[in-house]
């Protein structure tokens, strides 16, 4: 009865954890992410596997009563995928996916934690249901490779993968966490700020010296930022004194002051920002997106 009541615990838990992951997912989706190519139909497909997961493991002891070894498969593959959505977190916050850097939020923070402990109850699942495979065996197979002795030993080694794994997903998690940006703007430039221009998709664009694309913001007013915060983090703002290199319009170069006290070049009067999913000169992986609250464009050379 206990054992049957810790199953079910598990169970409940480990299928509601993927479910609230999901949700956290379906609303970045929703509220901008869906914009983001690639990652947006990933993130699509990441809330629809995380949903049937969780509905096959919570119907899987009605209708796989007898076929114990598809419950625990079940439950193992919902632990794995807990685990790999949390290393795609950790890949975006470490070198970028398709495109896109991610930043420490606290969207991000929850669902990680929640995609770890979803792992921990889930693989704990897996590992209790694959006793019921044990007793389905023929009494043949049992006295052959599956002997009590033999079957407590793999279920030890069983348990200590669980504890370590789950022990060793926090600890990456939380070291990866502390050392992300979780909101303070990185400067994209200091001192002088020189902009050029470069050609992306047949159109002359905006770069700062080092060939970044540069971008505006649809939100903001002329002279004006509303990108702060995580914003900032995302898109950080072109700052320095600036002035005008070959095909930029000097007299369309200006300058606002932001709340912090720098101050944030402007071109035809929008505040200028490169996208932390612009890795090198010549891509422009930000471009009419939908993310921190509005559309993002490149700032063409012509204004």
């Amino acid at each position: 009865m206990g054992t049957t009541l810790t199953r079910w615990l598990l169970r409940i838990t480990g299928a509601g954890l993927l479910i609230a992951t999901g949700a956290i997912h379906l609303d970045l989706y929703l509220t901008g992410y869906r914009s983001i190519p690639t990652i947006g139909w990933l993130f699509l497909l990441q809330v629809i596997a995380t949903f049937a997961l969780a509905l096959a493991i919570l119907v899987a002891p009605l209708v796989l009563a007898s076929r114990p070894a598809l419950d625990a498969g079940l439950s193992a593959a919902g632990a794995g995928f807990a685990l790999a959505t949390l290393g795609g977190y950790l890949l975006s916050l470490w070198v970028g996916l398709f495109g896109f850097r991610e930043i420490r939020t606290t969207a991000g923070v929850v669902a990680g934690v929640i995609e770890v402990a979803a792992f921990a109850a889930l693989a704990a699942l897996a590992v209790l249901t694959a006793d019921d495979v044990v007793a389905t065996l023929p009494a043949s197979r049992t006295r052959a490779g599956a002997n009590p002795s033999r079957i407590a030993g793999l279920r030890k080694v069983a348990w200590a993968a669980v504890a370590g794994s789950t022990v060793a997903a926090f600890a990456v998690l939380g070291a990866s966490l502390a050392s992300a940006n979780g909101g303070s703007p990185v400067p994209a430039t200091a001192g002088g700020t020189v902009l050029h221009t470069t050609t992306i998709g047949g159109v002359s664009v905006l770069t700062n010296a080092s060939g970044r694309t540069l971008y505006w913001f649809v939100p903001d007013s002329p002279g004006h930022s509303t990108c702060y915060g995580q914003c900032a983090a995302y898109w950080p703002p072109v700052t320095g004194s600036p002035s005008a290199g070959p095909g930029v319009t000097l007299s369309k170069v200006g300058t606002t002051a932001r709340t912090d006290g720098t101050v944030q070049v402007t071109y035809y009067g929008h505040p200028l920002y490169t996208y932390i999913g612009d890795t090198g000169p010549g891509q422009a992986s930000g471009n009419n997106i939908n993310l921190n609250g509005g559309l993002w464009h490149v700032m063409p050379a012509a204004g």
